[in-house]
């Protein structure tokens, strides 16, 4: 079975296909930095991680391009909108970006603390201010964008295709009761491609049209086109942002360039709290921060996959300690295979993982059916009762081949695909079981000792403290027996 991806863009599943030969490039909204990141967040680009990490799976060479929005995103309340980072920028007492290093760091150590991989290319809104220009006025030469005073809108109305990726009607939008529209309008539905900049606005940037700054919806579209040509393979974002955003980021596009933007649109679901959307703006986010501060990351990373990237995750402390619970299980299975395995018999190919060929086809069924990642989960726990049973029943005939095969699958599909298993893991198994041999070897060497002393043999005694101490370890005897510890530096030799 091929992967099969939703496309919003169609409504339907369809089989992914892509464009060129073994490449795929993907474009994805990123982050506007004036906070630190929410569970939110962490839900979007852990489910873009794993499609990045199972395109390169199946053969692909990913170009994975992530903007960050660092200037025109505004806010959407109020008389006065005002662009997120500026209002942030005033209550810090702050440059912008002073604002933006702050928080883009932020993100990128949340993300890491995720086990997220780092795409390829990290463009910023404010670096392509040139392509944003220039795209204003391809649209106005075009017919499709008019001036109006500082600023150049999109003329939505003399768009025919308008709506074919939200399924929104032109006729059927109303401007909101909660934003003021702008008197440069010729229509309320018109949308801004580039703004004129306000007395007191702080980022500006000269244009043909007088000072001012890019349009939210600009940034993709120039950013896109710029890494990845048109038309590209897959456009990710959230499902919240697919109008005005994504629509607004597909017309001027095809409006502009005359030719498609994203041949697959693959949207993620929001994270709800108590059945509503959790956001900065809402004031019930929850930052990533203060959740890794007191889980494990990657049992939030286990939480976020155990709901379907198109489902809504709905966030609770209980929720997550549940998960929490069920990730350490899964976690001490793991680490057990690892312990009981030597890594210089791994071979991390599929095609050697005989005993676990029903399991290998389960795991990439879930995958491909739209990366059915819960289901992809349950098959990781069936392979650790799987081995739990194994272990109780000392089954030592079949044991190295079994551990063998089953790290060479969690190596494959839990660490490398699904990205629960920590690349640390299988060290810290490894780790660990060298340090119970080590307990058990230096315990056989003081029987050994303690023999030469029953027989006073204090050459033999003797000799084996000054090489154990020669090795670290210090030797202290007592009337209870013999205790050992690491050798201090103001120690004698």
């Amino acid at each position: 079975m091929a992967l099969q991806l939703y496309n919003y863009l169609s409504r339907r599943k369809e089989r992914f296909e892509s464009l060129h030969d073994e490449f795929v490039g993907m474009y994805v909204c990123g982050p506007t930095v004036y906070n630190h990141a929410h569970i939110g967040h962490a839900k979007a680009y852990i489910t873009f991680d794993i499609l990045n990490r199972y395109l390169r799976y199946v053969g692909y060479r990913v170009r994975y391009v992530q903007n960050i929005t660092d200037v025109g995103h505004l806010t959407a309340e109020g008389d006065r909108r005002e662009d997120k980072i500026e209002k942030q920028a005033r209550v810090e007492m702050k440059e912008p970006m002073e604002v933006v290093e702050y928080y883009t760091r932020s993100f990128f150590e949340d993300m890491d603390a995720l086990n997220i991989l780092r795409p390829h290319i990290f463009p910023r809104a404010s670096g392509h201010i040139p392509e944003q220009l220039e795209l204003a006025q391809t649209l106005i030469d075009a017919g499709y964008a008019y001036q109006s005073g500082n600023s150049v809108y999109f003329s939505v109305k003399k768009w025919p295709d308008f709506g074919k990726l939200s399924g929104r009607k032109i006729d059927d939008l109303v401007s909101g009761a909660r934003v003021k529209v702008d008197e440069g309008k010729q229509d309320p539905r018109d949308f801004a491609v580039w703004r004129g900049a306000a007395p007191d606005h702080l980022m500006r940037w000269n244009s043909p049209w007088g000072e001012g700054y890019p349009g939210w919806h600009a940034e993709c579209t120039v950013m896109a086109k710029k890494y990845l040509g048109l038309p590209f393979d897959i456009h990710g974002g959230g499902l919240e942002n697919i109008f005005p955003h994504n629509e607004s980021e597909l017309i001027q596009c095809e409006a502009a360039y005359g030719m498609p933007y994203a041949r697959y649109w693959v949207l993620n679901n929001m994270v709800t709290v108590d059945g509503t959307k959790m956001g900065k703006s809402l004031g019930n986010s929850t930052t990533l921060k203060d959740v890794l501060n007191a889980h494990n990351p990657m049992a939030l990373r286990f939480f976020l996959l155990s709901s379907h990237y198109r489902s809504d995750t709905d966030f609770s402390e209980h929720a997550l300690q549940a998960a929490e619970r069920g990730y350490a299980r899964l976690e001490q299975s793991i680490l057990d295979t690892y312990m009981r395995t030597d890594e210089s018999h791994i071979k991390l190919l599929p095609a050697d993982l005989n005993l676990f060929q029903p399991y290998v086809h389960r795991f990439l069924k879930a995958m491909n059916d739209d990366l059915n990642t819960p289901q992809a989960l349950a098959v990781l726990f069936d392979v650790a009762k799987l081995l739990r049973t194994t272990f109780s029943g000392r089954q030592e005939q079949h044991s190295a081949a079994l551990f063998d095969e089953a790290r060479t699958f969690f190596r494959i599909f839990g660490e490398s695909l699904l990205g629960v298993v920590s690349p640390g893991q299988s060290s810290q198994g490894t780790t660990r079981k060298i340090s119970e041999q080590k307990d058990k070897l230096v315990s056989l060497i003081l029987e050994v000792r303690n023999a030469a002393r029953e027989r006073r043999d204090w050459h033999t005694a003797d000799m084996i403290r000054e090489k154990l101490s020669d090795l670290g370890i210090v030797l202290e005897d007592g009337k209870s027996g013999t205790a050992t510890r690491a050798r201090r530096n103001s120690d004698s030799r």
